[in-house]
């Protein structure tokens, strides 16, 4: 039986929460320093950010290790848990905004920026993917690191994508995909808008 979409979503956080509460317990999604390892990001910068966003991280790509970004850009981190993907694209200057629909990962994110040296500080909200509260336009860089395949608004989430960033503006997502009935593959796209 497939759970009704607030059922799912309310599921999904409960499953997050848990997460960034306790990450070292045994979770239904992957989740930690091993994980981020896996995925590709480096030693050194996982080295350099806060040890409990590091085990917090449940991404399914290191999106913020390959997204181009100049200083002074504005990056949105859509669904950025932990704060990790945020760090990581603070440390190259960006004017960053996390968000991210559980309060309990975005206390693991805030606690990890208020240690974390960058140019600009890192603004972190709580808000549904499918409802941001920003103006049109806003940013010149949207991440987005696993949330598509957990969250029954996919199209509204799009179109929400494009409304925030800017005309020539760029997203860059990963995400999980199961194309066969026994195995999984991570994609990863980029879109202008």
């Amino acid at each position: 039986m497939i759970p009704e979409s607030q059922d799912l979503i309310d599921l999904v956080r409960q499953t997050y929460a848990g997460i960034a509460e306790q990450p070292l317990q045994a979770h239904p999604i992957p989740n930690g320093r091993e994980l981020a390892v896996q995925l590709g990001y480096p030693q050194k910068t996982l080295d350099s950010i806060s040890i409990a966003s590091v085990q917090a991280y449940s991404g399914v790509s290191n999106v913020a290790q390959w997204t181009p970004i100049l200083p002074d850009q504005s990056v949105l981190d859509l669904g950025c848990g932990a704060g990790l993907d945020s760090l990581i694209a603070a440390s190259k200057g960006a004017l960053v905004t996390g968000v991210d629909f559980c309060s309990s990962m975005l206390a693991v994110a805030r606690d990890a920026a208020s240690s974390f040296q960058c140019k600009h500080p890192i603004d972190f909200r709580l808000a549904e993917a499918h409802k941001l509260p920003y103006p049109d336009h806003s940013f010149d860089i949207a991440m987005v690191n696993g949330l598509f395949n957990l969250n029954p608004s996919r199209a509204a989430i799009i179109c929400e994508l494009f409304r925030v960033l800017k005309p020539g503006g760029n997203l860059y997502a990963a995400e999980i995909v199961r194309s066969t009935k026994n195995s999984i593959e991570v994609t990863t796209d980029n879109w202008l808008a």
